[in-house]
């Protein structure tokens, strides 16, 4: 559990560190579209750093339910590949680079989906 509040609280830091890097410091430098390329990378970013405190509180109240801990680095994972990636992209704008965004998308289906799967089947 306390590994996910960790993560998860690093990774809400990180959130508002590059929107507010966005919003700032690209600003003028970078295009509009890879601008918002970044804001989504933001977006989604956050969103999954609420979603590792979510696993780290299923945690705290289920601790031998292994698919939480898995949903959690998988997750985790998501977040590297998805939003980094789209930071990536849009400070260099190698437009390849946006083939490794889709595997952090499927990363965060998977997460949720095994926390459905564990909604459904323990809780």
């Amino acid at each position: 559990m306390k590994i996910f509040v960790l993560l998860g609280a690093i990774n809400a830091f990180l959130a508002v560190a590059l929107g507010a890097f966005g919003a700032h410091g690209l600003e003028g430098k970078i295009p509009e579209r890879y601008l918002e390329i970044w804001k989504t990378g933001v977006h989604y970013h956050m969103f999954h750093a609420i979603g590792l405190f979510i696993v780290a509180l299923l945690l705290g109240k289920f601790p031998n339910i292994q698919q939480l801990t898995t949903a959690g680095w998988i997750m985790f994972v998501g977040i590297v590949l998805f939003s980094g990636s789209l930071y990536v992209l849009s400070v260099t704008q190698i437009k390849p680079l946006g083939a490794i965004t889709p595997f952090g998308g499927v990363a965060f289906l998977i997460a949720w989906a095994m926390i459905a799967y564990v909604a459904v089947k323990h809780l």
